[in-house]
């Protein structure tokens, strides 16, 4: 499992490693009952504080990507759809809040926008 933590990023520490995690889960990187490293050998390999790498895995966990089984480690967990479906609508909301962003400051009308993603979307 290859974690890219970068120092120049607005976002903590805690929160790359949740969404590069997650991004493994939702791409099938990492599957179902696959152990992911402990705590301690996470902090060890990306030479951070095990109390960042608790942060990331007790998120995870509560949001339903991980389980933890005391004594044996922490494992993806099963893959809910519901859970999964909300966690790929909330990445598509944050694209096209992009997407919106750009538009507005490029004047382009939320006609042509809608045209552009009716195309990407059929796939002409």
């Amino acid at each position: 499992m290859e974690i890219i933590i970068s120092n120049s990023s607005g976002r903590p520490i805690y929160e790359q490693i949740t969404a590069q995690i997650k991004s493994m889960i939702l791409s099938g990187q990492l599957t179902e009952g696959q152990a992911l490293p402990s705590m301690r050998q996470l902090a060890r390999d990306l030479r951070i504080s095990v109390i960042t790498t608790k942060r990331a895995y007790e998120d995870l966990e509560r949001e339903g990507f991980l389980t933890n089984v005391p004594g044996k480690g922490c494992f993806v967990a099963a893959k809910d759809p519901a859970l999964l479906r909300e966690e790929t609508l909330r990445r598509i909301e944050a694209a096209l809040s992009q997407a919106v962003e750009l538009a507005a400051a490029g004047g382009v009308s939320l006609q042509e926008l809608t045209e552009v993603l009716t195309l990407l979307y059929e796939g002409e």
